[in-house]
């Protein structure tokens, strides 16, 4: 068995292995990164033979630790990348290209709909009948869509929203608020297995799972990075954040909006902005820690989508797809039973 991992910003991780009775054998890990001692790998070697191959990820990243001497050094790698490396030989994790990806291009609809959507989509990418799908949202309605743990009260200024005709939506991940205007925001969801996560860290797997996305924007003349846990930034300031929920059926959605010609004035009287969120951003006003993707690209919103979606498309061999009208209809029908009422917008007032 032959399972390969490229560490993000690091080296290829090789291991062949085989399965006998249950248990690791003839383990062999291999790669372009960087050991010292030498004799570390035949270390790393013997703490994986005879491993439990049923063994998750973080039992086979401590098994290795637990071998290595003090003093050894391993420079582009990991052991939870050896353990990545390992599940994936015995067909366990995942990576990009074992998933046939469809991507869905913007579609105008409602807020609360694309909300819902997320959670229709995840649930299909579980169950098997929806291929791995990255879906890019659009609407025409002034939002704010909040995550699942914030209190209403604490993140919307009822004056302002007011004043402005903002529809509110609670979403099914965690993370802070989204302020989105038609036309200043680029979102976009992934629905995928967990199993293309496996073995990363929760910090690990938004890197990962947006790697792409970097790419684009770099193509674009935009030097992205991720600030922990899930802002991307630039030098010149925050363009965007992540957010992830893990369903129970295997699943998982991740999504991202990213500032595109965001209305920094209008946002913080919308938005309750407090001190001590801002405390460890280095900055003391809201609008100084949004930097719009049309100031730094001059670019059109359109251009920068198109450019998403050709990344995407060419590192996957994604295949266009659209919404179906079954998907639709249950989004609807779930907007009608949670995602617009009042019980699920204020389960935290």
């Amino acid at each position: 068995m032959h399972g390969e991992y490229k560490v993000h910003g690091g080296k290829l991780v090789v291991v062949d292995l085989e399965v006998h009775n249950g248990s690791l054998a003839n383990v062999s890990v291999s790669g372009d990164f960087f050991l010292e001692p030498d004799e570390a790998l035949d270390d790393i070697n013997r703490a994986l033979n005879g491993l439990d191959a049923a063994s998750p990820a973080s039992e086979i990243a401590d098994a290795i630790s637990a071998v290595l001497p003090a003093g050894v050094v391993l420079f582009g790698f990991s052991a939870q990348a050896v353990a990545i490396a390992v599940r994936r030989a015995l067909a366990k994790a995942t990576s990009w290209l074992d998933h046939s990806w469809d991507i869905i291009a913007p579609t105008v609809l409602p807020t609360a709909v694309n909300v819902a959507l997320d959670e229709v989509l995840a649930r299909e990418v579980g169950a098997g009948r929806r291929n791995p799908t990255l879906r890019f949202w659009d609407w025409n309605e002034p939002s704010v869509v909040i995550g699942s743990f914030q209190s209403v009260r604490n993140e919307l200024d009822p004056a302002g929203v007011e004043k402005f005709g903002i529809n509110v939506v609670r979403r099914i991940s965690g993370g802070g608020a989204m302020f989105m205007e038609a036309g200043n925001c680029i979102t976009y969801s992934l629905y995928l297995p967990q199993s293309l996560v496996d073995g990363l860290s929760f910090e690990d797997s938004y890197k990962f799972l947006d790697s792409w996305v970097m790419a684009a924007l770099e193509s674009i003349g935009v030097q992205a990075f991720y600030v922990p846990l899930n802002d991307i930034a630039t030098d010149q300031g925050k363009i965007g954040g992540a957010a992830q929920k893990r369903l129970s059926n295997g699943a998982m959605l991740h999504h991202v909006t990213m500032s595109y010609d965001i209305d920094a004035e209008k946002m913080v009287q919308v938005l309750r902005i407090g001190k001590e969120k801002l405390s460890d951003k280095g900055t003391r006003s809201a609008k100084k820690r949004v930097d719009p993707l049309r100031r730094q690209t001059g670019l059109s919103r359109a251009e920068i989508l198109t450019t998403m979606s050709e990344t995407f498309t060419q590192r996957y061999d994604a295949q266009p797809a659209e919404l179906t009208l079954a998907e639709l209809a249950e989004a609807a029908a779930l907007v009608e039973s949670k995602f617009g009422t009042d019980a699920w917008l204020n389960r935290i007032p």
